[in-house]
């Protein structure tokens, strides 16, 4: 509570009056009545969600539509938004409904259920962790109380240091100058569109290794969040490989409770367009993101129904994948939804002079990490054995992990901070 109230105090006491109404209404369902009490509990964190995240764009686009007649539209106020509330709103309501389905038991006291909501590694932005993966360990974590466990978990959150600080970080003025370009020319926006699609992923999955990392130290076991998601052939596997944890989450409880694939074809092609249309609103209050979830669920039908993606050879389908998720990248990162078609002209027709410059420095670090993003499968069990798994080599992975971490406060100490991209979630 300390952490989170550090630095959203205010919100700090709706977090603890949610999370407690969720604890009272768990012992309820357990004990019977449970599909009333259920909707009671969902409906009030789902209005919870809309009045913080999206009152102001329900405000802005009513505005709009009644100054569009030449009406007055009176001023409101703007509610600020809570630090994570997307991701704790999702864990809250896993929790509610695995209770109701009897996939979990409920909390065995208030105490316990508050820190798993405030459990303070994933708070902000994720994993999103459903109670039942975390109630054994709440208890007891003595399984995970080694020293090599805890040094695994140090070098798993240095690891995720390391990405953002030497990655994330460094890749965003490129990502920044391109978006912020007025008339942008093709290279600038390829160079610009580039330096973010890694920016996010070595930004996002940085913090879900240092989430991990962090709960490592303290005897927890949080579930995987990427997977090398650009060597991902086709969009079905790319959703396998990025942002697992609200993936699954969507699949569970959103595509399943709808009919999931197991019914007619036009309503498995609704469910998936529900379920990313859904995942863009979640993501942001704004009509790109919609449409971001709607590039998504265009080719997700489309892999669906083709298979177009598996009948190329797999470096094709991994590059023709990527290409296409780093253009739907464009409608996440803008401003607005002008913004972005702006930013498509320029990207498909603006001229092919070199307006943009760019140090060597900067062009290693986009080097690194295409590099590292589309590091071969048969690599991988080789990149996660930083993280400890072989014990022998645990004292000199620490050693190394020691000094990245003083190079990364270095570097931090030099350069202007950047908030993590999914805060503003």
């Amino acid at each position: 509570m300390l952490f989170y109230a550090w630095g959203a105090p205010i919100f700090c006491f709706v977090l603890l009056l949610s999370g407690s109404l969720d604890y009272g209404l768990s012992k309820r369902i357990e004990m019977g009545n449970g599909k009333l009490l259920l909707t009671i509990g969902v409906l009030v964190n789902v209005l919870t969600l809309f009045v913080f995240k999206y009152f102001n764009f329900f405000v802005d686009n009513l505005r709009e539509v009644v100054e569009g007649f030449g009406l007055h539209f009176p001023a409101i106020a703007e509610i600020a938004l809570p630090l994570g509330i997307s991701f704790f709103t999702f864990q809250k309501l896993s929790y509610l409904v695995d209770v109701h389905r009897k996939t979990t038991p409920s909390a065995r006291s208030w105490t316990d259920y508050l820190l798993y909501v405030f459990l303070f590694p994933q708070l902000i932005a994720g994993p999103i962790v459903r109670y039942k993966d975390l109630a054994g360990q709440i208890v007891d974590r003595s399984e995970n109380d080694t020293y090599a466990y805890k040094l695994a978990g140090f070098q798993r959150f240095v690891l995720g240091l390391v990405k953002k600080v030497f990655i994330a970080d460094l890749l965003a003025p490129l990502a920044d100058t391109s978006f912020a370009t007025v008339d942008l020319d093709w290279f600038t926006a390829v160079l610009g569109l580039l330096a973010f699609s890694f920016q996010i992923y070595y930004d996002f999955s940085g913090y879900s290794d240092m989430a991990i990392g962090l709960g490592m130290l303290m005897g927890f076991r949080f579930p995987e969040n990427f997977n090398w998601p650009y060597v991902a052939q086709g969009f079905r596997d790319f959703w396998r490989r990025w942002h697992i944890t609200l993936s699954t989450w969507l699949r569970d409880y959103l595509y399943y409770p709808l009919g999931g694939s197991k019914t007619a074809k036009h309503i498995v092609i609704r469910n998936l367009w529900v379920v990313f249309l859904l995942s863009g609103l979640w993501h942001g209050a704004s009509w790109h993101f919609v449409l971001w979830g709607a590039w998504h669920g265009l080719f997700i039908t489309i892999d669906r129904y083709t298979n177009f993606f598996k009948r190329l050879n797999p470096v094709s389908s991994a590059l023709l994948t990527f290409v296409l998720v780093a253009f739907g990248w464009v409608w996440f990162r803008a401003e607005s939804s002008h913004h972005a078609i702006s930013f498509y002209q320029g990207l498909l027709t603006g001229g092919a002079s070199d307006t943009m410059l760019v140090s060597s420095k900067e062009w290693l670090i986009l080097a690194v990490a295409i590099i590292f993003a589309f590091i071969p499968s048969r690599w991988h069990g080789a990149v996660r054995s930083f993280h400890g798994e072989n014990q022998r080599q645990i004292p000199l992975k620490t050693l190394v992990a020691v000094l990245l971490l003083l190079l990364c406060l270095g570097q931090i100490g030099l350069q202007e901070a950047q908030p993590f991209i999914y805060f503003r979630f």
